[in-house]
């Protein structure tokens, strides 16, 4: 519960806030909530899910990027999605000193035991809210179980908890990547 006594923040009033280099952090509702590193697992997930969308992607308008670049999910909330892919405009524009997008078209989130809860609940809802958003992917990097979360119409998911080591279907992406991959220890 947030303390009355507390202001709270806004996204553009977190986003100058300095942290430092060896601070992240995310703004939850608008209060500030400090994030913990993530496993050599998580890591690693991350590591091939963007070697693997860098390439598919290439040409398509489209661009991974990783837990770096954050997305307003709404005026007092901040997430940083260990991966997201950006497309149209957004993905082409040249301003690198960009910190924030606010048109994500698919969000992938790897779930650790402290956050899975978490990250399945309130971030999977507030992503659900982006307009932009199509596609949302929750990964278990130690059961290797995948879920997948699908706009089908305004207001309207599919939600499909992959079978095994089922490929993850994108379609908002027009892509399958290979649950080999995505969990690949080579």
């Amino acid at each position: 519960m947030v303390n009355p006594a507390y202001r709270l923040l806004d996204a553009e009033e977190f986003f100058e806030i300095d942290f430092g280099a060896e601070r992240k952090a995310e703004l939850d509702q608008g209060v500030i909530r400090m994030m913990a590193g993530g496993t050599r697992a998580h890591a690693r997930v991350q590591a091939n899910l963007l070697a693997w969308l860098r390439t598919a992607l290439r040409g398509s308008g489209c661009r991974p990027y990783g837990s770096d670049m954050a997305i307003k999910t709404s005026r007092l909330s901040v997430r940083y999605p260990d991966v997201s892919v950006v497309c149209g405009d957004a993905a082409a524009a040249e301003d690198d000193d960009r910190v924030c997008f606010e048109h994500a078209s698919a969000v992938f989130e790897i779930l650790s035991p402290s956050t899975a809860e978490y990250d399945a609940t309130v971030k999977l809802r507030e992503y659900q809210q982006i307009d932009a958003v199509q596609t949302i992917v929750l990964l278990d990097p130690e059961s290797e179980q995948v879920r997948v979360v699908q706009r089908l119409g305004p207001q309207s998911w599919r939600d499909d908890t992959l079978p095994g080591s089922a490929d993850v279907g994108l379609s908002s992406l027009g892509l399958t990547i290979p649950h080999a991959e995505v969990f690949s220890r080579a």
